[in-house]
C-alpha cells in the first residue's frame, strides 16, 4: 500500500479490523478453555454455547447488532465501543492495578541533568508531533496505526462515579494538539507548574529548564497533605472526593485544570534505589504523594538519575511508549532540545499547584495514603534477569523467540503450582485501523502435552523435543491468527457488553448463561499474565497481577539478554518465587534440549 510520512494520513487506509464470524468465535472458545476444564466442565459449557449459538439464540441478536454497528457512519472498529467500556468501566484502583512501568536504561547523569534531558526530548515530540512530523511505524512494509500518539501529551483519566472519561487533545472538547505549555513536576509531594514552552511557542532551552528543576529542588514548600494521593483510591470513590475538591473552594478548580492540561507530569525523588527491583517498584506504585496516576505521562526521576515511566493504560498501550521512549532516548538532550528550535528566554515561570483542603478531605487524603501504601506492601514482586539468553539463542535453536518463553512459563508454572493456569499473552493489533492489542490465551493442547512429556520420567529426549517442537508451532498458529484479530475473547466479551447496554432495546433480555460456564470464567482467571516490550533503551517493564493467584509476567526480550519484572499478591508469593526459581531451570533445560540434534 502507498505510505505517506506524516503522522496520522495513513489511518483510514489501514485494513478494518474484522468482525470475527460468531461460529467461528464459538468453536475457538470451546478449543482455548477445553485444556482447563474437566470432561463435565467442558460439557455444560458446550451446552451453554449451543444455547447461545442457536439460530433464534441470543447470540445471533446480538452478534447481528455488533455487524450493524461496525458498519455504521463513523465507526472506525466494532471495538470503539469496547474499549472504553474495558478500561475506563473498571471500578477499582488503576494505580498499581492498571498502570504500567518502564525502568529506561542507565545514563550517566544526575537527577536534574537526566530530567531536563528527558524534558527536552519529550517537548522536541511533542512539537514534531504537532506537525505531523512523527513518522508513521512501518512493519513488514505496512504502516502502523499512530491513533494513540493523540494521547500521549496533556491527557488525563477523569474518575465517574459509574464510567471514567478523559480529558484529551484531538477530541471534539479540544480540537487539535494541545496549546498547553506547562508540565507539572513533584517533589516531595508538592506539585509545581512550570513552564517549558516560552510565549512565543518555542521551547526553553536546557539550561533554562535546569534551572527551573533547580528552583523547585530548592523550595521548601511540602504541602499538609498531597491530593495525589487521592487518585490511587478506587474509582468512584475519587470521583466522590474529586467532587468535594471541586466544592471545597473555587480554587480548587483551577488547580485540577493546571494538572489535567499539563503535557505530562515528571516526579523527582529524593530516594536512589539500591538496585533494579527497588527502582522497578517506586515506577509501579512510588509514594502517591509524589504521583498523580490519572495522568497519562509521568517521567519518574530518582536522586542518581535512575529513570523510567508510568503509563496510565486507558489510550496507550506498550508498543505506543515503546516508540516514544526510543525517540527520548534514542538521541542526546542537545540534539533534540535544539531541533525543537529552544531558544533563551529566561528561567521558566514555576509556581506551586495549591488546593484548599477541607478536614474531611484532609483525613480522605490520609486514609488514600495508608490505604495504598498497604497495598504496595501486599504486593510481592522481584526480579528476573538472563545474560546468557536472548531472541538470537532462540533463534539459533530454530524456534520462535515468544514460543520458547511462553513455553518455558508454561513448564515453570507446573513445577511452581502443579497445574496449568490460565495464561493471558497481549498481542499487538496495530496494523489494523485503530488496532490496539488482542487477547490470547496461551494453553493449548500442545502446551498441556509438552509440560507432561518434560516431566514425564519414561519420556526420552526425541519425544520431549518433538512435544516441545509441536507446542511452539501450536502458539505460534495461535499468535498469528490473534494479530489477524480471528479470537474469540474479546468478540464474545462485546456481545456480554452490548446485551447490558441494549438488551431491552434488542429483545435480549433473558439472562446469558454461557458467560457463567466453567470454560468462560476459567478461560478468564489468569493465572500467567504476560506481556512484552523489547527495546534496547529499557531494561525492565512491568505491572501489577490481575488475579489472587496471578503472577504479572511484564518481559523484555532482546537478541542478547531477557530480563523478567514479576509480581503477584503476597499472600501467594512463595509460589511466584518458585516460578522464578523453575523459570531459570527451565530455560537452561530447553537450550540443552534444542541444541541436541
Amino acid at each position: 500500500m502507498n505510505t505517506t510520512p506524516r503522522t496520522f494520513d495513513n489511518e483510514d487506509t489501514l485494513p478494518r479490523i474484522p468482525v470475527p464470524s460468531l461460529d467461528d468465535s464459538g468453536r475457538r472458545f470451546l478449543e482455548w478453555c477445553a485444556p482447563l476444564l474437566t470432561a463435565e466442565e467442558l460439557a455444560e459449557t458446550e451446552r451453554e454455547l449451543a444455547a447461545f449459538l442457536r439460530p433464534d439464540g441470543p447470540g445471533r441478536r446480538l452478534h447481528a447488532a455488533l455487524e450493524a454497528y461496525d458498519a455504521s457512519e463513523g465507526v472506525h472498529s466494532w471495538l470503539d465501543t469496547f474499549w472504553p467500556y474495558r478500561y475506563l468501566g473498571r471500578r477499582d484502583r488503576i494505580a498499581l492495578n492498571a498502570n504500567f512501568f518502564f525502568l529506561f536504561k542507565d545514563a550517566a547523569a544526575g537527577q536534574v541533568g537526566r530530567a531536563a534531558g528527558l524534558i527536552a526530548a519529550a517537548v522536541n515530540y511533542k512539537l514534531l508531533l504537532d506537525d505531523e512530523r512523527i513518522p508513521p511505524i512501518v512493519q513488514r512494509g505496512q504502516p502502523l496505526t499512530m491513533e494513540q500518539n493523540k494521547f500521549l501529551f496533556s491527557t488525563t483519566r477523569i474518575p465517574g462515579a459509574v464510567q471514567d472519561t478523559v480529558r484529551a487533545p484531538y477530541s471534539d472538547a479540544s480540537p487539535g494538539p494541545s496549546p498547553a505549555r506547562h508540565i507539572v513536576v513533584f517533589h516531595q509531594g508538592t506539585m509545581f507548574r512550570m513552564d517549558v514552552i516560552g510565549s512565543s511557542g518555542r521551547p526553553h532551552t536546557l539550561p533554562e529548564i535546569t534551572a527551573g528543576l533547580d528552583a523547585i529542588l530548592a523550595a521548601d514548600a511540602r504541602p499538609e497533605a498531597s491530593v495525589g494521593h487521592l487518585t490511587t483510591e478506587a474509582r468512584a470513590e475519587w470521583a466522590a472526593d474529586r467532587d468535594a475538591l471541586l466544592a471545597a473552594h473555587p480554587s480548587n478548580a483551577a488547580a485540577l485544570d493546571t494538572i489535567e492540561t499539563a503535557l505530562f507530569c515528571v516526579c523527582l525523588e529524593d530516594l536512589t534505589p539500591r538496585d533494579n527491583l527497588q527502582a522497578c517498584d517506586q515506577l509501579l506504585h512510588g509514594d502517591s504523594a509524589n504521583r498523580w496516576f490519572d495522568k497519562a505521562v509521568s517521567l519518574i526521576v530518582f536522586a542518581d538519575g535512575t529513570a523510567g515511566i508510568n503509563v496510565e493504560h486507558c489510550g496507550l498501550d506498550g508498543t505506543t511508549i515503546l516508540s516514544f521512549v526510543d525517540a527520548l532516548l534514542g538521541a542526546p538532550a542537545e540534539e533534540q532540545s535544539a531541533q525543537s528550535g529552544a531558544q533563551p528566554q529566561g528561567t521558566p515561570a514555576v509556581e506551586t499547584v495549591d488546593f484548599v483542603l477541607t478536614d474531611k478531605l484532609i483525613d480522605k487524603i490520609r486514609a488514600a495514603d495508608a490505604s495504598f501504601a498497604q497495598y504496595a506492601a501486599d504486593t510481592a514482586t522481584t526480579t528476573v534477569s538472563f545474560d546468557d539468553f536472548g531472541s538470537t539463542r532462540a533463534k539459533e535453536l530454530k524456534t520462535s523467540p515468544d514460543a520458547f518463553v511462553q513455553m518455558a512459563y508454561q513448564l515453570a508454572h507446573r513445577r511452581a503450582k502443579g497445574f496449568l493456569g490460565a495464561t493471558y499473552e497481549s498481542i499487538a493489533t496495530r496494523h489494523l485501523r485503530r488496532g490496539r492489542t488482542e487477547a490470547m490465551r496461551v494453553v493449548t493442547p500442545e502446551a498441556v502435552r509438552f509440560a507432561d512429556v518434560m516431566d514425564d520420567p519414561s519420556a526420552d529426549a526425541d519425544t520431549r523435543r518433538a512435544a516441545y517442537r509441536a507446542a511452539a508451532d501450536a502458539h505460534v498458529r495461535r499468535a498469528k491468527d490473534s494479530q489477524a484479530g480471528q479470537v474469540p475473547e474479546q468478540h464474545l466479551w462485546e456481545l456480554q457488553l452490548i446485551q447490558k447496554r441494549r438488551g431491552a432495546e434488542l429483545g435480549v433480555t433473558e439472562p446469558l448463561p454461557l458467560y457463567d460456564t466453567p470454560g468462560w470464567i476459567k478461560m478468564r482467571d489468569d493465572y500467567l499474565s504476560t506481556s512484552s516490550a523489547p527495546s534496547t533503551n529499557i531494561q525492565f517493564f512491568g505491572f501489577g497481577s490481575t488475579s489472587l493467584q496471578c503472577i504479572g509476567v511484564g518481559y523484555v526480550l532482546l537478541p542478547d539478554r531477557f530480563n523478567l519484572y514479576l509480581s503477584t499478591p503476597r499472600p501467594v508469593a512463595a509460589a511466584m518465587h518458585a516460578f522464578a526459581d523453575h523459570l531459570k531451570q527451565a530455560v537452561a533445560e530447553l537450550q540443552q534440549l534444542l541444541a541436541t540434534p
